[in-house]
């Protein structure tokens, strides 16, 4: 008889608790929807997954459909409450939800604690859902920043969402979303502007935000490559309007860094690329850089870099060397005509050497025949010759050779037409005339007419 009263006396027990347990669950529900909470999981475990939690998923889940949020707030509260590991939409469809209960909220504190509630379920979702092939967790931080962006209050750096967004575009790169990558650079800004100490740092996260645009941008997908180069111009904007890009600032950060990264590569080759993206390409510290890499790791660029810098210390035969071996290196023929240019220009202005600068302009057009610059370079030097004739009528012809060349320009390169149009128009008036060529039979107009000298060329006479 005892035992059967104790066993009676248990089953009464083990009745009383689950009732009073489901009471005080109902009324943590009806007290949750009054004063949100944060909830954490009491166990490492994985909720069971109940037929009621079940019930309550389909409820929210469609009410939020519909935009009914009210309704969908309880059940989706014990859902989340009960079995966060069951379904995916208790999170999305959570965040909709707690969007729209901070907007509902009438006071600091209801609206602290749905906002809390908001960035725990974010830390539920990565637990339970943090492997999800689509949105992983890197995908989940980023998210979870944007909303701490959007409902935080008291903190103007968003210090924390700057730690979640930074670790969301190192983790999905390429895949980051463009407004993650956005406000990365927003709130890297505000941070600069704030403090100082944290310029390079910025600098670092602007070049990797306007990195993975770049690659955005090639999206065979042309509305979001659309997308992606007009968010990097306005990111370009924010960032030249900052300040950091400021050569004097940029000098201050990276003199003294590079001289104690004489050997690492990957870290010159960050500066020298930067600089040179910003147009700092008359800085030391860009030559300095410069120099390092190409003794390391010979390229164009490092090439192109001490080129510049022994221009600039007026060295023209070590700049003319650079931009060749830079040509040399270089796989892209743009480039290798630009540099062959670049030499065009030295020996004509400030060698004075016109044989050797039309070799170099020459070079330049086998490498891009549709550029018109070389040509109006070798025109500009036919109609600044001397001394080829002495004949004066003679000496006149070296200008049909010229406008020859600006023609020319205009054919290949219609981006060089208004410039070639005004020299056309200044030389031709120094063309020989009427009078000139009446006695001179050689001369006359539609022949074909060898103008000697070093420019050994063929016209015809006008």
């Amino acid at each position: 008889m005892k035992t059967k009263a104790f066993s009676f006396l248990l089953l009464t027990l083990v009745l009383f608790t689950n009732l009073f347990a489901q009471k005080s669950s109902k009324e943590k529900a009806i007290s949750t929807e009054q004063t949100p909470a944060a909830v954490t999981a009491s166990t490492n475990e994985d909720p069971v997954i109940t037929e009621d939690c079940l019930v309550n998923i389909s409820l929210f889940n469609e009410s939020a459909k519909n935009k009914q949020f009210a309704d969908a707030f309880n059940p989706w509260f014990a859902a989340y409450r009960d079995c966060p590991n069951a379904n995916r939409a208790i999170y999305s469809r959570g965040r909709n939800i707690l969007q729209w209960k901070l907007g509902q909220a009438k006071d600091e504190a209801t609206y602290k604690s749905t906002f809390d509630l908001l960035m725990g379920m974010y830390d539920s979702r990565i637990k339970y859902f943090g492997n999800d092939q689509r949105y992983p967790t890197d995908w989940i931080l980023g998210v979870k920043a944007l909303d701490y962006i959007t409902f935080s209050k008291g903190d103007s750096l968003k210090n924390s969402a700057y730690g979640w967004l930074e670790q969301s575009i190192k983790g999905l790169g390429e895949n980051s979303e463009l407004e993650v990558l956005r406000q990365f650079v927003v709130i890297s800004t505000f941070k600069f502007k704030n403090d100082k100490n944290h310029t390079e740092k910025y600098i670092a996260d602007y070049l990797k935000s306007n990195d993975i645009l770049e690659q955005k941008g090639k999206n065979p997908d042309t509305i979001k490559a659309n997308l992606s180069l007009q968010m990097k111009q306005s990111l370009d904007f924010l960032f030249a309007q900052s300040g950091a890009a400021d050569c004097k600032t940029l000098d201050g950060i990276y003199e003294e860094k590079i001289k104690s990264n004489l050997a690492n590569l990957d870290y010159l080759n960050n500066v020298v690329s930067f600089y040179k993206r910003i147009r700092c390409t008359e800085s030391e510290v860009y030559f300095s850089a410069s120099v390092a890499v190409h003794k390391i790791q010979p390229t164009s660029e490092s090439a192109n870099g001490c080129a510049e810098m022994s221009y600039k210390k007026k060295e023209f035969s070590k700049a003319i060397a650079y931009y060749d071996e830079a040509t040399k290196l270089s796989t892209n023929n743009n480039d290798k005509a630009d540099f062959q240019y670049k030499i065009a220009q030295i020996y004509y202005s400030e060698l004075d050497n016109y044989q050797k600068a039309r070799e170099f302009a020459r070079n330049s057009l086998d490498y891009n025949s549709k550029n018109g610059s070389p040509h109006i370079l070798i025109g500009i030097m036919y109609a600044n010759s001397r001394g080829i004739y002495d004949d004066p009528i003679l000496s006149k012809t070296i200008y049909w050779a010229a406008v020859d060349k600006f023609v020319k320009a205009k054919q290949v390169d219609p981006s060089s037409a208004a410039d070639a149009d005004k020299l056309i128009r200044t030389y031709s008036k120094f063309f020989p005339s009427k009078d000139d060529i009446f006695f001179q039979p050689d001369l006359q107009a539609g022949k074909s007419f060898f103008v000697g000298g070093w420019i050994g060329e063929s016209t015809i006479c006008r």
